[in-house]
Parts: C-alpha cells; structure tokens; sequence
C-alpha cells in the first residue's frame, strides 16, 4: 500500500502514522519541544538538508501542528515556526516514544539528555490511563468493540 493512502485510512492511528511517519518529522517535533524555534537553528541542531527541513515544516504547518510567527531581526522580518494546541498535543505521545526508546535501545541507560517537572524536580514519562478511574492500563487491560 502507498505511504499516502495512510492518511485516507478510516483509522485514528494510520492518519497519524502518516503525518508523523517520516524520520525527520519526530526529530523536527522533537527540537521544537526542545525550544527551537527558526529556520537557521533547526538546520544547525540536526544536520538536516534545507530541502528536506522546508518540506517537513510545510507539512506540519499544512496539518495545523505548527504556526508561522513574524520577529523582527536587523530591520527585517522573519519567521519562526510556534507549536499550535494540535501540536502541543503531540508531547505526550513524543513522551511516550522517548520511554520506550530509553527502556528498550538506550545502551547502558544512556541518555542525551534528562526531563524534570520544573515544580518538584521528579522525572518525567508517559502513562495511559482509564478516563474514568484513573487505573494505569497496559494492553492487557484494555478491550477494544466496535463503534457504534
């Protein structure tokens, strides 16, 4: 099946999939959390070709995920690109990714770089829970029906 036809999909996970798929799009989102913000900055943090870093940005700002900002720099005005709520909704499941990733492939538990929540200075991770009780829930716990 062609990459493409995973947006059209009537499933809630193959349209994300389709959006977020492409390597570079989760580094990109990753480096936006991170506090980047323009053009220069993000081809300077990852060693990304101006061509591919355009059209990556194009697409988040096609999907409502990012957002142009003008600033005024030496007389001019450029652009930085802002997370839009579609794109602040995106850090739990970045989150996510960044556990997993750390259980599973991070040798000897090494880490780039540490998350803390800025109140009590606890680590940070992901958590699926009921939207009724709270419970944390695995796979296991969850049954899947049909909609209605």
């Amino acid at each position: 099946m062609p990459y493409s036809n995973f947006a059209s999909m009537p499933c809630t996970l193959s349209r994300p999939a389709a959006l977020l798929g492409e390597r570079w799009t989760l580094l990109l989102l990753r480096q936006i959390f991170l506090g980047t913000r323009r053009f220069e900055d993000f081809q300077a943090t990852m060693d990304i070709s101006r061509s591919v870093l355009t059209d990556r940005l194009n697409v988040l700002l096609q999907e409502n995920v990012l957002k142009r900002v003008p600033y005024h720099e030496d007389g001019r005005t450029r652009h930085e690109y802002r997370l839009t709520e579609k794109g602040r909704d995106l850090y739990p499941v970045l989150m996510a990714l960044r556990t997993w990733g750390e259980k599973w492939m991070a040798p000897d538990e090494e880490e780039s770089f540490h998350l803390h929540h800025r109140d009590c200075g606890g680590g940070v991770r992901a958590k699926v829970e009921c939207t009724e009780c709270a419970a944390e829930l695995t796979a296991r716990d969850v049954q899947v029906t049909a909609r209605q």
